[in-house]
């Protein structure tokens, strides 16, 4: 019988979702989130780490087992839908858009960063006109792209802990834990590093791609999560043990500074370009998922209609596409990183928090119930210890998405 046309193919094993799921982490987010975190936890950043990692476990976890019982494309914005009702699955689907949305300004702003920190939003804002170009022109990144950028990026972060570590500059003294910032200065660091996690979902999000899912999908993603703690772990202790916890809160480009620190200059223009290709690749595989979330949004009626249409000769929804292309150019050009860090962070937290209540409905076994319980309630604790100013933004973003629910069905019950 032939497959519908709506169908996916299901190609990938272990070894592969292992693979997308380290493209999607082990990326952009170690060069950029460490200097805010260092910023909010001081010497509790390694602590705030450990936090950041155990909430991304569990929310993992709950993410595996959703995805095994609904192996379809959508993620959150599925599960919600099925398990808790369609407000839920919409205010994931919305949290989605706009926590990533802000994500892609936090990439933009790291190449800028890293290749001219004198004129960061222009170079941001740059990116992101080059990248929907080319995402309107039908170009994706394929597989073979991912591992070479996941290659390129293990290199760098490989040099610069190696660099570091045996510096005559390094000091152990550095590291040091410490809570100068009390807990909530530990909770607000791992909410930001919880940023640099938040790829790991793109495993369960291609549960029509994945060859025998309920297997699959619950071993890849532990694997993915496990590698790359153990990568951030070692560029964390590397970056601090040269320039402290305050020089590193300082930096614009945490690893740039670093490698300075350690006395080897010569390899800054090469951090520089393994962020720049972590960012731009990040960067176009976001602009690529937010833009087809936004199409099935459209498609459904929760986002406006006009954002549904598909381009005939291109064959990529580019109206969405180049409305998020635009929100996201202006975001990049008006906000520094770490506002759009701390946003971007809102916004995923609360997505996950969908999927650990979501989670939490499939067993009512209290064993089965605990890892969703501390996944929900680790994501609603670092969500609110995030900078006031993202908190206040994030909730009254998602206040906006479910004003407009509301009006929107109360539209079509008339």
């Amino acid at each position: 019988m032939v497959a519908s046309r709506s169908d996916l193919r299901r190609t990938l094993g272990v070894r592969d979702a292992v693979v997308v799921g380290l493209g999607s982490m082990v990326g952009a987010g170690v060069f950029s989130a460490l200097g805010p975190a260092a910023r909010a936890a001081g010497s509790g950043l390694l602590p705030g780490l450990a936090v950041a990692a155990l909430v991304a476990y569990c929310n993992a976890m709950s993410s595996a087992r959703l995805a095994a019982r609904y192996p379809q494309s959508g993620g959150t914005y599925v599960y919600g839908r099925e398990r808790l009702g369609a407000f839920w699955g919409y205010l994931a689907g919305w949290a989605f858009v706009v926590g990533k949305t802000a994500s892609c300004a936090a990439m933009a702003l790291t190449v800028g960063a890293y290749v001219r920190p004198g004129q960061a939003h222009v170079v941001a804002v740059a990116a992101v006109v080059a990248l929907t170009a080319v995402n309107y022109g039908g170009i994706q990144k394929s597989a073979w792209l991912t591992r070479v950028i996941v290659a390129v990026v293990l290199a760098v972060l490989a040099s610069v802990v190696v660099v570091c570590l045996t510096s005559g500059a390094a000091d152990a003294g550095r590291l040091d834990i410490g809570l100068p910032s009390g807990v909530g200065g530990v909770l607000q660091g791992a909410g930001l590093l919880f940023f640099a996690f938040a790829g790991y979902a793109r495993i369960a999000t291609l549960g029509e791609e994945v060859r025998d899912p309920a297997r699959t999908i619950p071993r890849a993603i532990p694997l993915a999560l496990g590698i790359t703690l153990v990568v951030y772990a070692c560029v964390a202790v590397a970056a601090l043990s040269v320039l402290g916890a305050d020089g590193l809160g300082r930096a614009a480009a945490p690893l740039t500074d670093a490698v300075r620190a350690a006395g080897v200059p010569g390899l800054v223009p090469v951090v520089r370009v393994g962020a720049a290709v972590a960012a731009l690749g990040s960067l176009l595989a976001l602009i690529l998922g937010v833009s087809r979330t936004t199409l099935a949004m459209a498609r459904d009626g929760h986002l406006p209609p006009a954002l549904a249409a598909v381009h005939p000769r291109f064959q990529v929804p580019h109206r969405a596409e180049l409305a998020v292309g635009a929100v996201v150019a202006v975001v990049a050009a008006t906000v520094d990183v770490r506002g759009a860090i701390g946003f971007s962070s809102f916004g995923v937290l609360a997505y996950y928090a969908v999927a650990n209540a979501s989670a939490w409905t499939l067993d009512p076994a209290p064993r089965a119930r605990l890892v969703p319980v501390v996944g929900l309630l680790g994501c609603v604790i670092l969500a609110f210890a995030l900078p006031a100013a993202s908190v206040a933004a994030g909730a009254a973003v998602l206040a906006v998405g479910a004003l407009a629910y509301a009006a929107r069905r109360r539209v079509t019950a008339r």
